[in-house]
């Protein structure tokens, strides 16, 4: 944990590596970092940006959650973000939120332990709860939502064909 709203904390990522990037240079939002190992420890890998609901102070969103580029796929995010929503859960929060838009965020978030809440923000992203309905009919409704969009890229269509008529993943582990 790089710190708590009130914190005030920042976080410099390079662009070029890092969807969001800008978002995290922001001090009104908390936020934790998952850092590598090895040759390349202590450099960011994944970050994710959070706050509390404005109008219901027992939850909390996250706002932001990005994965280098070069270590997409690798779990690195939904490990964040169950990492992330266990430290909210533990300051008092009963419910995290958060709206995707794209179905391999979907995904992981689903390896998080958030289910899809039927919801949609104005801005076509789904929106989905922990604690939260993780039935196989949920899941697949929210990956129906992304198959009915236009303009899929060949990798996203991909993936979701894959996907078709599968479970949810199971919750991975909360790294300490």
């Amino acid at each position: 944990m790089l710190g708590w709203p009130d914190d005030g904390p920042t976080l410099r990522l390079d662009h070029r590596e890092f969807s969001y990037a800008g978002k995290f240079v922001m001090s009104n939002t908390g936020k934790a970092v998952a850092r590598a190992t090895g040759s390349e420890a202590g450099d960011p890998v994944a970050a994710i940006a959070f706050n509390e609901d404005r109008t219901d102070a027992g939850t909390a969103w996250l706002r932001y959650v990005t994965v280098r580029d070069d270590r997409r796929g690798e779990g690195v995010g939904a490990r964040l973000a169950r990492f992330a929503t266990a430290r909210l859960r533990e300051r008092g929060y009963d419910r995290v939120r958060i709206a995707v838009n794209n179905s391999f965020a979907y995904h992981a978030l689903y390896k998080a332990g958030f289910g899809f809440t039927g919801e949609r923000t104005g801005i076509a992203e789904l929106v989905l709860l922990r604690p939260g309905d993780r039935s196989a009919a949920r899941y697949q409704s929210g990956l129906d939502e992304f198959r009915a969009r236009d303009g899929l890229a060949p990798e996203e269509r991909s993936f979701l064909d894959a996907k078709a008529g599968a479970r949810p993943p199971d919750v991975i582990a909360v790294p300490d």
